[in-house]
């Protein structure tokens, strides 16, 4: 078994300075490509290039505004100057959007969308000519549980992972005669450092942590390196005949009946 079936890839991975993103650009090393790491948290991208302590040609940390079109079309074509061009893509960056939909402005529903929609599709443009004039690339765009089941309270999130879903299979449509794959990771409650901070912010973290694990079938939440070794997967040539797919990392919440 090749233990580095990403050698000679050049990989860019959108909000990879913390928690899922992080991850991923872990298992993309480790497998042996080289990634560019874009988030608009300068701070986070410091510190995570600190920790993997990579070459240069291996990990690039870019300061990158997913939704400023301008700003991607620089980092971008930095990234393929620096490492070269990109046949693997990671749309990792979103937000969490808790809003009344009486109440929500159009400029909050705005903010949401561009996050979590239009972002993913802004750098995917950028990255799809030189995959087709290559004959090969391959995109996972991170979506979520919520794409299919939600709940009250996350008003408008369900919508825009929806939409990612359904960007992932027009782009698998129209990709896949010039040899690029484009599925769709959704995890479910996963432990970062976000999910961390919701639980200690509870009235009895320990009681609000146990009634989340106790709904999962597996009796864990996934870890973000269980997200991260799906997505190098269907990055990988192991996937190579799958494309247009949602794949759910849950630990089988999707699966269950609630009532």
């Amino acid at each position: 078994m090749n233990p580095h079936p990403l050698q000679g890839h050049t990989a860019v991975v959108t909000g990879g300075a913390q928690g899922i993103g992080e991850a991923i650009v872990d298992v993309l090393l480790a497998a042996g490509a080289a990634v560019a790491v874009l988030d608009r948290d300068e701070d986070a991208l410091r510190r995570a290039a600190e920790r993997h302590a990579v070459p240069a040609d291996r990990m690039l940390p870019l300061v990158v505004d997913i939704t400023d079109e301008a700003a991607v079309a620089a980092a971008t074509t930095s990234a393929a100057e620096r490492l070269g061009p990109a046949t693997l893509l990671v749309n990792n960056a979103g937000i969490n959007a808790y809003f009344d939909p009486a109440t929500m402005t159009s400029a909050e529903w705005d903010r949401v969308f561009a996050v979590d929609l239009k972002g993913a599709w802004l750098v995917t443009r950028q990255l799809i000519p030189a995959m087709r004039e290559r004959g090969t690339g391959s995109i996972v765009n991170i979506a979520s549980l919520h794409a299919r089941l939600t709940s009250a309270g996350y008003f408008p999130y369900a919508a825009a992972k929806s939409g990612l879903v359904g960007l992932t299979r027009s782009l698998a449509l129209e990709l896949a005669p010039h040899g690029v794959r484009v599925n769709a990771v959704s995890p479910g409650w996963t432990r970062t450092a976000l999910v961390r901070d919701y639980f200690a912010a509870q009235p009895d973290p320990a009681a609000a942590e146990a009634e989340v694990v106790d709904v999962h079938p597996m009796r864990r939440m996934c870890e973000p390196r269980d997200v991260a070794e799906v997505v190098a997967f269907l990055l990988g040539p192991g996937a190579r005949g799958i494309t247009g797919a949602e794949i759910p990392v849950d630990g089988g919440l999707g699966a269950r009946f609630a009532g």
